[in-house]
């Protein structure tokens, strides 16, 4: 038995050292997915190629450890760095992805982001998508009180109604998301703030206020490597000094937002740079520079369309991929549940097993005291016996002693009994006769006084005699 329970114990303790390993392992690597998508994330701005590369990292590890949330988080940061690369079937197909894995897991945050990343995608597309998506996101943030997210879509609603030409509008939202950044100390969205403000007022003929704001953003933009931000900034730059008739700020403007443009990879931005470049060299009147720039913009006018409209026939089968990657990976997390469930099965069983055998021990244990006591007991009981046998014995004699001194003393005064029967009946016989003589007058008085004398007399000698005889009877 013991053999057993050292067997067991041992079992137990080595299963719990090897569960115990297991959960620090897997919190090691979850700290390092949380890691892998926030580094990948903050590169958004500044090397989104990075971007997708460490959210695939992160995505392959997650998945490894059935982190469900680190799985979403990954799907959307890849999402986010396809965006920036101008692959928007690709990021939608991600997006999809990582709303699934966060709605499985419940995680109202989560999805609240992927629809702001979807808003995002349909901004320059499909205006009235975009704010459907951005204001269910904003209606889950302001739910869960995510004050940064709020502020984030406050900035991307702007947006949208700043492609909508909206521009007052646009300023409203713009203005409601400052403060939030500026409480927050959020310098990436203050200086998207600041540059989409800067738009707002040069779209308005506001020049010098315009040209403060997108100073300041670019300022800013470059101190934090934002690539993408200086990028941007740099384009409006170039088409607000090319309004105000500055061409040589203009052209530097183009020159250094190109140069930030191949940094990023943006094929957008790219076009849009061309674009700008066209009417830079058209307002200059090198004519013959702008028509090869439109050329150039018209060739790839008709391949973005190409990708746009392949891109819209793609969403819908990104989408039926979508459903079918996460039937997959409902059928793996149920595999991974079960074996979950199966090892804590195991693990119960084994606990339940040394328990039970602990109450064995214990039992015995308890078993074995109890007999000892009770033998104890019995010992005890055996010498009580033969005490009380001894004293019955005693007792016996004793009885005997008395039922024959009782039997004497019964025989004596019978004896007795009948002695006073017939010494004293005669003289009180007598007594009697005599007070029947007196009363009838047949005998002297004084004579009949003195013979009762006599037999008083005699009845107090018999009675002396029978109390001496029972209080001092002769030795036999």
């Amino acid at each position: 038995m013991k053999k057993i329970g050292t067997f067991i114990l041992f079992f137990l303790l080595s299963l719990s050292v090897y569960a115990n390993d297991i959960i620090d392992v897997a919190a090691k690597d979850t700290n390092e997915v949380i890691s892998l998508n926030t580094s990948a994330y903050s590169n958004r701005l500044t090397n989104p190629e990075q971007t997708v590369e460490d959210a695939t990292r992160a995505l392959k590890l997650s998945v490894k450890l059935n982190y469900i949330n680190g799985i979403a988080e990954a799907y959307r940061v890849i999402g986010i760095g396809k965006y920036y690369l101008d692959q928007p079937e690709k990021a939608i197909e991600n997006y999809l992805n990582s709303l699934s894995y966060f709605t499985r897991n419940n995680n109202l945050r989560g999805e609240a982001k992927v629809y702001n990343n979807i808003g995002i995608l349909f901004r320059d597309h499909d205006y009235e998508r975009s704010l459907t998506y951005l204001n269910r996101s904003l209606e889950i943030a302001q739910k869960i009180n995510d004050t940064k997210l709020v502020g984030s879509l406050y900035l991307n609603i702007g947006n949208v109604y700043t492609r909508k030409n909206n521009l007052y509008m646009a300023l409203k939202f713009y203005d409601k998301s400052f403060p939030i950044f500026q409480k927050l100390r959020d310098s990436v969205n203050l200086i998207q703030c600041l540059q989409n403000r800067g738009v707002i007022y040069f779209k308005l003929k506001d020049y010098d206020k315009a040209l403060g704001l997108l100073l300041e953003a670019n300022t800013g933009a470059k101190a934090r490597d934002l690539n993408e931000s200086v990028a941007s900034v740099d384009l409006t730059l170039a088409a607000l000094y090319m309004t105000k008739g500055d061409f040589k700020n203009a052209e530097k403007m183009v020159q250094e937002g190109t140069a930030y443009t191949q940094l990023v990879k943006d094929p957008k931005l790219d076009y849009d740079y061309k674009y700008t470049t066209y009417e830079l060299e058209y307002n200059k009147k090198n004519y013959a520079r702008a028509v090869n720039l439109l050329r150039e913009i018209y060739t790839q006018d008709s391949v973005t369309y190409k990708t746009n409209v392949s891109a819209q026939m793609n969403l819908v089968e990104a989408k039926r991929r979508q459903e079918e990657q996460l039937k997959e990976n409902e059928r793996i997390a149920e595999r991974q549940a079960y074996d979950r469930s199966k090892f804590w099965a195991v693990t119960v069983v084994a606990g339940l097993m040394l328990v039970v055998i602990g109450l064995l021990i214990s039992n015995v244990k308890r078993k074995a005291k109890t007999n000892a006591q009770l033998t104890l007991l019995n010992g005890e009981v055996s010498r009580q016996k033969d005490n009380l046998d001894r004293i019955n014995h005693h007792l016996e004699e004793i009885i005997d002693e008395r039922t024959k001194d009782l039997q004497l003393k019964n025989k004596k005064l019978s004896e007795h009994s009948s002695y006073l029967s017939h010494q004293i009946r005669g003289p009180i016989a007598t007594l009697r006769g005599l007070i029947n003589l007196e009363k009838e007058g047949l005998v002297d008085q004084a004579e009949c006084l003195d013979m009762m004398d006599k037999c008083v007399s005699e009845i107090d000698e018999k009675i002396i005699e029978m109390s001496d005889m029972l209080h001092n009877p002769p030795r036999v």
